[in-house]
């Protein structure tokens, strides 16, 4: 067997390098051929019905107002009722041909099965089940006061795209629907004080590209990969080591850090245009791709950066320098929107 495994290191590599190299071309010039006739023939959504969780704020309240502009008839999914009325006849005022809301958690099985059933029961069908529901956290993971406090990541952040998922899916096969999910640049990128997120968030990233492979052409799958957007997340709302959400703008500077937040309306834009065009990935803004070449080829690189940035002390002080780089250029009017810089 050790044979067999020391010929294998020594064809496979040059072997599929070079299969690579050959099948490449062709294949680009495939993908670029669809992706041009995708501004041409693309899903109408009016009249269909899309399922978003985590609709109350952030990404989430702005891709029903996107579904909403295309005519598309909404179920909305979260946990405030009352800001699910707000969205909801925001929605409506922007086109939307009908709105349904449910207050549910999604982090609990039987009631993302009833999310799936009451929409059935009401509209016969489901056409874009739409995962978004999420939190995060600011803390090192040597600073959480136990395990626990690790829950709510992988309990809203993995499960509640799991669960709605498994509910919907034979649903989804019968309308060959999509399925699309927010994930993050972090399921990519080291982010520190975010290691339980970054671990949920890569955890969707190989869970929706494993079911692109097994439900094949029946439903599609489109992964947004955003990075800062304006959300309750990058206003300071987060899980605090004792495992509580609380709203700290000042941990705020310290997850975000020297980084440049985008529109949520911007971003919500960018995933549902490439929904109904067929693409498999968005990442918005999209300079964030060039990360993932660091990842490859310079992760130490990476490491490096982040910890100088987020995890070391300045001298003299109990923060990271990205929060004294931040106040000291006074960055703040220039990177984050003033929907964030009101928040003090």
């Amino acid at each position: 067997m050790d044979l067999l495994h020391t010929l294998l290191n020594l064809m496979i590599p040059p072997t599929g390098i070079f299969f690579l190299v050959t099948t490449w071309p062709t294949l680009a010039f495939i993908k670029a051929c669809q992706w041009l006739i995708s501004f041409v023939f693309y899903e109408d959504v009016f009249g269909k019905v899309v399922l978003i969780t985590g609709a109350s704020s952030g990404i989430g309240e702005h891709l029903a107002y996107q579904y909403g502009e295309r005519g598309a008839r909404l179920v909305l999914v979260a946990r405030r009722e009352h800001l699910l009325k707000k969205v909801g006849d925001r929605a409506l005022k922007r086109g939307a041909v009908d709105v349904h809301i449910i207050p549910a958690d999604v982090a609990r099985k039987e009631e993302c099965r009833r999310i799936v059933d009451e929409t059935i029961d009401r509209y016969g069908r489901l056409d874009h089940l739409v995962n978004n529901a999420g939190v995060t956290h600011s803390f090192l993971f040597e600073e959480a006061k136990d395990t626990s406090a690790f829950y709510p990541m992988m309990d809203v952040t993995f499960w509640g795209d799991v669960y709605p998922t498994y509910f919907a899916l034979p649903h989804l096969r019968l309308s060959r629907g999509k399925i699309v999910v927010t994930a993050s640049a972090a399921a990519w990128l080291p982010y520190p004080r975010m290691s339980m997120y970054n671990a949920a968030k890569a955890a969707i990233l190989n869970l929706y590209e494993t079911l692109r492979v097994e439900v094949g052409p029946d439903v599609g799958i489109t992964i947004a990969m955003p990075g800062w957007i304006e959300s309750e997340m990058t206003k300071g709302k987060m899980v605090a080591p004792d495992g509580n959400v609380v709203i700290d703008p000042e941990q705020r500077d310290i997850h975000v850090g020297p980084f440049p937040i985008a529109h949520a309306e911007d971003c919500a834009r960018a995933i549902v245009t490439a929904a109904v065009r067929g693409r498999h990935y968005v990442i918005y803004p999209f300079w964030y791709s060039t990360f993932i070449f660091y990842r490859i080829f310079a992760p130490e690189l990476l490491e490096w950066s982040y910890r100088l940035l987020f995890v070391s002390k300045a001298p003299g002080t109990h923060v990271p320098p990205s929060k004294l780089l931040l106040e000291a250029t006074r960055a703040k009017a220039l990177l984050y929107p003033p929907s964030i810089q009101k928040v003090q």
